[in-house]
């Protein structure tokens, strides 16, 4: 089991950059790959980015490449999403996931995940 904390979400102005940390506890039945979701009111759940835990390949979502950066810290047991020119079409909740098959998109991959954190961009 994994147990998955999201910290840093906020309210930004348009351009603003926030960076968010997902810390995680407990023991994986798989530790392939990690990554973020995010999913807004009346949306469904959309994929960000993900990263693998050992190898530190990266994958993004089209709307954010470019402007958003996931990384690892594998000795604190975080990740993190930094997140620059942040658009009023960015405002959702951000999920943490893990437990996932590396290079998946798909939310029905990821076997755990956290309790989100909210971003809000104002224009």
């Amino acid at each position: 089991q994994v147990q998955l904390v999201e910290t840093g979400g906020g309210s930004v102005q348009a351009g603003g950059s926030l960076r968010l940390s997902c810390s995680a506890s407990g023991r994986a039945s798989s530790a392939y790959g990690m990554g973020w979701f995010r999913q807004a009111p009346g949306e469904e759940r959309e994929f960000v980015a993900a990263i693998s835990w050992s190898g530190g390949s990266t994958d993004y979502g089209d709307s954010v490449k470019g402007r958003f950066t996931i990384s690892r810290d594998n000795v604190e047991n975080t990740i993190y999403l930094q997140m620059d020119n942040l658009q009023p079409s960015d405002t959702a909740v951000y999920y943490c996931a893990a437990e996932g098959i590396v290079g998946a998109r798909d939310p029905n991959a990821f076997e755990s995940w956290g309790r989100g954190t909210q971003v809000t961009v104002s224009s």
